[in-house]
């Protein structure tokens, strides 16, 4: 394929170009020098050819490919091999290399999804975008029909061969809103890497066209066209800088950043922790373009053991879109903390004043360190925050619970997809736990290995809410009930989900109380979470 061979340059002409500009090389011989070629591409057929021309392909820069194949030794090529992955490996000082496992795995699964007939999946156009650049956000498959055209593209309709729509967020270097065609025009699964609209049509005949010409409007774009296809053919490194940032110090242009971390059971054995992140909206540079304002941060999650080993990496891009002049507007009318705008635009997770971003983990009881990298894509502003985790064990038939999760949001919805789902409920976190008066506080919290009644096999206990004044000794608020009153309690887990109004209560600071008793046993918990009222 015309992609990959650009990045698999053979050996053998990486060597001709090195002995034309080599002075040393020049002195020699035509016959020497066809000697010396042979040489050497025989001590690169192996292992190191194989190292250069499928492993780091789409990842090994230029300069690095022509310093490569200048080596005159196997101990030269090991020791630039152990040096090319440790200048990419985020954590030097431990001995797992992120960067290097998460290449693989890419190259794994490009295999394993994007192969076919005699070729493998790493050597087609689908493969080497998404060892590149990482998994799409979106994808988008058609096959061959009647596709109704967008305006961008000319409008109308036209006959397609099948093609895959993959859409990235943000791809550094390359821009913002990314998406990438592959047309199958040999309708046999070899999708192909498409530099312009009209390669997937089948036919060049079009109806419904409007007055202007497609191809007008296709050629005002040409070059914007072929300038991101170019830059999509070469080497990528995502998330590099995030990934220095954890072993570092932030010391200027912090972007703030509120981190929390919430243990709920999910076996005998594995807890799930979603690690929560939220920023203010003001915090965050907006681009104004199209009628759409819109901020994006780039994330990168890690969890580490306690002896500093790899447990897990994420990589995410944070959109925030608002239709331009909806924010400013609203908030002169008064504050809409947490409220969530009108609009088509609305990310689940943004409000007028905060986004919020979750990223689930299931890990093993014990201790773990989190390393939160963020970066505002467009004012550059960065911060990296690194919290412990103490991943609690949840003994079989003890009674217990999990943390509670003060909420802006908690409601049931069918989908049971997306980001914030715990089972049937949707529960979004107020990470900073600053309510308004005119807003409602949602809690929620799960409760473990419950005695049943003998009788009707129902969770035989209570639970008593208590809202007390920081430094009272005295319930603002109170009220119990039954446990077995609540939706789908059993005694293996009763799940509590309130919002509760704050309308009645004095700015200040306060802490909420959940007693959950257990009858049979005589067994009480009492978990506790501060919040505040402004």
């Amino acid at each position: 394929m015309k992609a990959v061979r650009l990045f698999a340059c053979s050996a053998a002409l990486c060597l001709a170009l090195n002995a034309q500009s080599d002075q040393s090389t020049r002195r020699l011989t035509d016959q020497q020098l066809r000697k010396r070629e042979a040489k050497l591409r025989k001590e690169l057929y192996g292992p190191y050819l194989k190292w250069l021309r499928e492993d780091v392909a789409y990842i090994i820069t230029e300069e690095e490919r022509k310093e490569f194949v200048r080596l005159r030794n196997d101990s030269e090529r090991d020791q630039f091999i152990e040096q090319f992955w440790l200048i990419r490996d985020p954590t030097p000082d431990t001995s797992e290399n992120e960067f290097k496992e998460q290449h693989y795995r890419r190259i794994a699964y490009a295999n394993e999804r994007f192969g076919y007939s005699s070729l493998p999946g790493w050597k087609t156009d689908r493969g080497r975008i998404y060892i590149t650049f990482g998994p799409p956000d979106e994808i988008k498959v058609h096959s061959s029909e009647i596709y109704l055209r967008p305006d961008t593209e000319g409008g109308g309709t036209t006959t397609t061969y099948p093609f895959e729509q993959w859409y990235y967020r943000s791809i550094e270097g390359i821009g913002l809103d990314i998406t990438i065609e592959f047309v199958d025009t040999t309708l046999n699964g070899e999708y192909h890497l498409v530099g312009d609209a009209p390669e997937k049509k089948v036919s060049p005949d079009v109806f419904g066209l409007p007055a202007q010409s497609p191809l007008r409007i296709l050629a005002s774009r040409e070059f914007e066209t072929l300038g991101r296809y170019a830059k999509l053919q070469r080497p990528a490194v995502p998330f590099r800088e995030l990934e220095t940032l954890v072993t570092s110090t932030v010391n200027d242009n912090v972007l703030p950043v509120k981190v929390r971390a919430d243990f709920l059971r999910m076996t005998d054995s594995t807890v799930l922790i979603p690690v929560t992140v939220q920023f203010d909206n003001n915090d965050l540079q907006f681009l104004h373009r199209d009628g759409v304002q819109r901020a994006t941060v780039n994330l990168y999650l890690r969890v580490t053991s306690k002896a500093g080993r790899l447990v897990s990496v994420q990589e995410d891009v944070m959109t925030m879109e608002f239709p331009t002049g909806t924010r400013e507007e609203q908030l002169k009318r008064g504050p809409m903390y947490g409220k969530p705008c009108c609009g088509p635009l609305m990310s689940p997770w943004e409000s007028l004043e905060i986004s919020v971003y979750q990223k689930a983990f299931y890990l093993q009881p014990g201790n773990y360190r989190v390393n939160v990298v963020a970066k505002d894509a467009t004012s550059g502003n960065r911060n990296n925050i690194e919290q412990v985790l103490e991943v609690p064990r949840f003994e079989p038939g003890r009674l217990s619970a999990s943390n509670i999760i003060l909420a802006d949001l908690i409601e049931t919805s069918p989908s049971h997809t997306g980001r914030f789902f715990l089972g049937d409920w949707k529960v979004r976190p107020r990470v900073s736990g600053i309510f308004r008066r005119d807003e409602r506080m949602g809690f929620y919290l799960q409760v473990y290995e419950m005695s049943a009644d003998e009788k009707t096999g129902k969770p035989d206990g209570s639970v008593l809410y208590q809202v007390i004044g920081k430094g009272s000794d005295k319930a603002a608020f109170e009220f119990s009930e039954d446990i077995s009153s609540l939706p789908g309690a059993s005694s293996q887990q009763v799940t509590v989900a309130k919002m509760l109004p704050l309308a009645s209560l004095e700015p200040g600071d306060y802490v909420l109380k959940i007693v959950v008793t257990d009858r049979y046993r005589n067994q009480v918990l009492t978990p506790t979470a501060g919040f505040s009222v402004r």
